[in-house]
């Protein structure tokens, strides 16, 4: 089972698309999935055949293919509350505006639905992204906050969602969430709540990342046989806890690679994923999509990392072939 291994430039955008994919077509990589900022996609000229076609040409030129386009930072405004500095320093003018919080998450809508159609128009039937979530702040549960509460959290979020999906589906193109802290799912139960919020629509699946679930205690191996039909994308990154009596897994507001945090992000091969039997499972659901390596390793230099990641996974999906015993998927101890 021959899955494309890609490079995610959301790491890469302070480098301008073309010296990222010469770079990454120079390691070897098959292929991007092309962040919605910097200067790699602007979605809004999604109509523009001339722009188009070069980001198509820039990607020929260096021996790439594109398999996804991911639009975090615009996804992560549609449902926020608050939205405040923080959305400030991620969003585009244009999505940002005058700042007004309900007219900045409608503008991030409309530049989703551009998303769906920019994809469409490179060939692309997948987008990654965020939703963003209003009830995302009451995770730590005090102030409490009622069922009622947490109901119109997933009940806002179908209402801003659906009409995107809508869009999604008339191009012939999916969404993939990240189940990713502050998102709508974040975890193995709010993600079966965010699935029956929009009543299962086939055009909304997950982005399976690992690397999320290890500071969650999370059952990663369990979460893609449960979720198999819905895991639309996989990205390869690798977190490490460092719980020591005086780290904690929220992290303290410390930055990533303080020795401080309870966890971090960590180079491919080198944290606490079991990769093997993550392998053999999505071997098990027959996923044959990319899997897209996402750099985000503080401590390491990204132009040395990123090549051993691809040799990295190169070498897992060698001793991980097709045939591998099922029952394999079951084990992550």
């Amino acid at each position: 089972m021959t899955r494309p291994i890609t490079l995610f430039t959301g790491q890469w955008a302070d480098l301008p698309f073309e010296e990222v994919a010469r770079l990454a077509g120079e390691w070897g990589y098959d292929g991007l999935e092309i962040a919605c900022w910097g200067d790699h996609l602007d979605v809004s000229r999604w109509d523009d055949a001339e722009y188009v076609q070069s980001r198509l040409d820039i990607l020929e030129r260096n021996g790439l293919q594109v398999y996804t386009i991911s639009n975090h930072l615009t996804g992560q405004a549609v449902c926020d509350d608050p939205i405040d500095e923080r959305h400030r320093d991620i969003l585009s003018d244009r999505v940002w505006g005058d700042g007004d919080p309900e007219g900045v998450r409608q503008r991030a809508a409309e530049d989703m639905k551009n998303t769906a159609r920019f994809a469409a128009k490179l060939g692309v039937t997948t987008v990654v992204g965020f939703t963003g979530s209003s009830i995302w702040k009451a995770v730590a549960m005090f102030p409490p906050a009622s069922d009622e509460f947490i109901a119109r959290g997933y009940q806002d979020f179908a209402d801003r969602w659906n009409p995107i999906l809508d869009v999604f589906e008339e191009v012939g193109v999916r969404f993939a969430l990240e189940v990713h802290p502050s998102e709508i799912a974040y975890d193995y139960w709010s993600a079966k709540d965010t699935l029956e919020a929009i009543g299962h629509r086939k055009s909304f699946g997950f982005n399976f990342d690992p690397s999320h679930f290890v500071w969650q205690q999370l059952d990663y191996v369990a979460f893609v046989l449960d979720f198999a039909e819905h895991i639309f994308h996989v990205h390869v990154k690798e977190s490490i806890t460092n719980l020591d009596g005086r780290n904690g897994v929220l992290g303290s507001h410390r930055p990533w690679a303080d020795p401080r945090r309870g966890w971090t992000f960590v180079s491919t091969g080198h944290g606490q994923v079991r990769w093997e039997p993550l392998f053999r499972a999505l071997n098990a659901i027959g996923y044959t999509g990319p899997t897209s390596v996402e750099w985000e390793d503080a401590g390491m230099d990204r132009l040395i990392g990123a090549p051993e990641a691809l040799a990295f996974v190169r070498k897992l999906a060698e001793i991980t072939p097709p045939a591998a015993a099922f029952d394999a998927a079951f084990s992550t101890k």
